[in-house]
């Protein structure tokens, strides 16, 4: 280890206190309002992505039922697709077959075009899935390839660009988060990442989620106290900030360390993330072994301070293998006619979290089907390990390594383990496959169950199948803004979920009526729009049956006068009011021409309706303070003469704070990009001008 003048777990020379019992009570990512700490790298509890399994939902089932499949159609289809094979190559590639209304039905890969697609043609064997896709079929379209790796990949890019209905497809497919080392300043900084790598520095992952990653960086700066703070925010400072107080950074940025104490414990960070855990662990238990004999209790306090944070990251990590150091681990499971596809990652010898998938797949594929569909386009956009273990046995294994292999420039094992931590390993994700889609098969069931009642209660035609909240927030009519949130049988649709700034002139601040007429006129024009330019497209998924409005009578009626504009006639309206000093529970509901309804304060339906309308107010409200802190961050700057958002955002950049601008000379405002001389001056007299 270094020595004391850069010693990593008490940085030098400082004599700061190191914050208060209470500081360091405060919960992950509390901030207070004017503490000194980078806001970019702040995370509230509105702010916090939403882990992505919740995001997961059952599909749609698409429709097997054989009406319209005749021998006429069946003809068709077989004479489009026996022209196609006359011009067709021996050689590999990619075909399309597509409908009259030009819709890609499915994307097929073969070693030789012209003997798969002769398959189709034959009059008799062929399964109901397939007799259905050739009756649709008007034309065939065919991409001629190098190798049948190459088809496999192009394959798997088209079917995640068109969606094929006859193919399996991948749903739900965001990037994973990684943890990025940055390269490109002498003090890196650890930072969550999503997204193409370009910047320079180490990446680590995949992780299962946002939250992980959230956690995993909290640890590691109580382990290694590597800043997390933005380039601009680091070269502003004259003071170290909070997170040095609070013992989660070693103060790089004002020399509270120096270059070669910063570059070890970046190193170490480095090394725990790479796998070589056990050795960052032996160093620091030595050292505070070594403190103590010192009789340095308070270094040696640090020192075990460190190693537990270490422990807490792994003890999070669930199972950790013996034998595997890098592998993706996928197992399926089918039931009721959905497939659950779990994914368990490992890296550097670490469990980095799993997630469950519900690919849209017809009830007649196998699970070796789904499973061989859904593994190429998994890989279609991120970085393969070198070994990936699986449930069952697909098809074309050998080929999806070779694939994977080109695609990560070394090679990939695919391969189903016979015994040994490698079969345990996927026998856990295959417990874990099996609870998941259990589990969201009971949700949905509760969820349908809920839906009837709710239909019941409030009088509709049938169980609505889509369920769209509205919202406003502001504080005396600044940063207004509204919030759409949509429910349905699989529950939250958050992917769906859609804010609007409120942008009338002339509106009256804290004007609620007018603010929800603005919010349903823009959502409901804008699908009248996209219905008129494109009739044959099925928008039937994306109107709602029950559009629900937080508020009383008055909101009812000004959503009543918009859809009466609009001509909308279909949808059912209804308006939550809270109860007497806004108690849940005493909630009236108000829909048009009948009067209000007051459900049991114990009905399961009036739950329901709250959990809607709360859900509903937490994204608004979380969406409003978004707003509202990055109008703090450019307060102070909105009377200058001359300074428009452009300039506010480079001097914010530059400076970091408000404060480190009032602070700077005109010299260091002249250097900001964009601020002339004059402009400079201007802004200095403005500060200085108003403080004196």
């Amino acid at each position: 280890m270094t020595s004391d003048s850069s010693d990593p777990a008490k940085p030098a020379g400082s004599g700061r206190p190191p914050g208060s019992d209470a500081d360091m009570r405060r919960p992950e990512g509390a901030v207070e309002a004017g503490q000194d700490v980078d806001p970019a790298t702040v995370e509230t509890a509105e702010t916090v992505e939403p882990d992505e399994d919740d995001e997961a939902r059952l599909p749609d089932l698409p429709d097997e039922s054989t009406d319209g499949i005749e021998e006429g159609p069946l003809a068709v289809g077989r004479a489009a697709i026996e022209r196609a094979v006359r011009h067709a190559p021996t050689s590999p590639g990619v075909y399309r077959m597509i409908n009259a209304a030009n819709d890609v039905l499915y994307v097929g890969k073969a070693k030789n075009v012209r003997k798969r697609l002769s398959s189709y043609a034959r009059p008799t064997g062929q399964v109901m899935r397939i007799a259905r896709m050739i009756a649709a079929t008007c034309t065939v379209e065919i991409v001629s390839t190098g190798t049948e790796t190459e088809a496999l990949l192009l394959e798997a890019n088209l079917i995640k660009q068109l969606r094929p209905r006859f193919n399996v497809q991948l749903r739900d497919d965001k990037s994973f988060p990684y943890i990025l080392i940055t390269g490109d300043h002498w003090a890196p900084q650890i930072l969550k990442h999503r997204g193409a790598q370009s910047r320079p520095g180490r990446y680590f992952g995949p992780f299962a989620s946002a939250g992980a990653v959230g956690r995993t960086i909290t640890a590691l700066q109580r382990a290694f106290l590597v800043r997390s703070c933005t380039d601009s925010f680091f070269e502003s400072r004259t003071r170290p900030c909070l997170l040095y107080q609070i013992r989660r950074c070693s103060g790089p940025c004002t020399g509270e360390i120096d270059f070669p104490g910063y570059t070890a414990l970046v190193r170490e960070a480095t090394d725990f993330l790479s796998g070589r855990s056990r050795a960052v662990k032996e160093d620091l238990a030595r050292a505070m072994e070594q403190a103590s004999a010192d009789l340095a209790f308070e270094r040696a306090a640090l020192y075990r301070d460190r190693l537990a944070a270490l422990s807490a990251i792994q003890s999070q990590q669930g199972i950790n293998p013996r034998t595997v150091e890098e592998a993706d681990v996928f197992a399926i499971h089918q039931e009721g006619g959905y497939s659950c596809v779990e994914v368990f990652f490992f890296r550097t010898g670490q469990n980095w979290g799993n997630r469950a998938y519900f690919p849209r797949a017809e009830k007649s594929f196998t699970p070796e089907e789904v499973l061989g569909a859904f593994l190429a386009q998994f890989y279609d956009d991120k970085p393969p390990p070198k070994l990936i273990l699986l449930s069952h046995r697909i098809e074309e294994s050998q080929l999806l390594a070779d694939a994977l292999s080109i695609k990560a420039g070394c090679k990939v094992a695919v391969f189903v383990p016979q015994r040994g931590e490698k079969k345990e390993l996927v026998a856990h994700a295959l417990t874990n496959a099996r609870e998941a889609l259990g589990r969201k098969l009971a949700d949905t069931a509760t969820q349908s169950r809920l839906l009837q009642g709710l239909a019941a209660a409030l009088g509709l035609p049938h169980s609505p199948r889509r369920i769209e909240v509205y919202d406003n927030s502001h504080i005396q009519g600044t940063n207004a803004v509204g919030a759409m949130i949509v429910a349905g049988p699989e529950g939250f649709l958050k992917n769906q979920y859609r804010k609007f700034n409120i942008r009338s002139e002339g509106l009256t601040p804290g004007d609620d009526y007018a603010m929800m007429r603005e919010v349903l006129e823009r959502r409901f024009k804008r699908l009248l729009t996209q219905q008129a330019a494109d009739p044959e497209k099925d928008t039937v998924q994306q109107w709602p049956d029950l559009v629900i409005i937080d508020g009383g009578l008055g909101q009812l009626n000004a959503a009543r006068g918009i859809f009466d504009a609009l001509g909308l006639h279909g949808i059912s309206l209804m308006a939550v009011a809270k109860g007497p000093d806004r108690d849940a529970g005493r909630e009236t509901l108000f829909l048009p021409d009948r009067p209000a309804i007051k459900l049991e304060p114990r009905d399961p339906v009036l739950y329901f309706i709250q959990r809607l309308r709360d859900e509903a107010h937490r994204f608004v409200i979380g969406s409003h303070r978004k707003l509202r802190k990055k109008d703090m961050r450019e307060a102070g700057l909105q009377e200058v003469p001359g300074i428009g958002p452009a300039r506010k955002r480079a001097l914010l950049h530059h400076f970091g704070t408000l404060k480190e601008i009032e602070r700077a000379s005109v010299a260091d405002i002249g250097k900001v990009p964009g601020i002339s001389a004059e402009s400079a001056r201007r802004i200095f007299d403005f500060f200085h001008a108003r403080s004196a």
